[in-house]
């Protein structure tokens, strides 16, 4: 596996929960209801957490923007995994690459933008988002 990126390993990878295990690859890509050219895949959900924390592998294809949103409920967590892009919360901007994480209080007003690569990044949510 070496010289693969991180998010090439999470792809082929598995979850292992206390009654069950799934194939990551398996597991289908959603598109972004609001958002064009921005994918879902629902890793871990409120069902298997007692709604506790959620976590979603989050595409960006090159140059689209998960837009200035907010979630009145939920802490997030942004573990960029792949590419490269921008990341605003509040008015303030920082760079996304691989390695970067951000944390995002809940009500925090935040958009994120993939670079000419795309964006590959891990969200997690407290509670959970789904």
């Amino acid at each position: 596996m070496q010289g693969m990126e991180i998010s090439e390993q999470l792809a082929r990878g598995s979850i292992t929960f206390p009654d069950r295990s799934e194939e990551i690859d398996d597991l289908p890509w959603n598109e972004h209801p609001r958002f064009p050219g921005v994918f879902l895949k629902h890793l871990v959900k409120g069902v298997d957490t007692e709604g506790r924390l959620s976590c979603h592998l989050v595409r960006i294809e090159p140059r689209c923007a998960l837009e200035e949103h907010v979630h009145d409920g939920q802490w997030e967590l942004h573990e960029v995994l792949q590419g490269e892009g921008s990341f605003l919360v509040n008015g303030r901007e920082t760079a996304y690459y691989p390695g970067r994480m951000a944390v995002i209080p809940k009500r925090a007003k935040h958009k994120v933008v993939a670079g000419s690569g795309g964006l590959v990044l891990l969200a997690k949510f407290f509670p959970a988002l789904v």
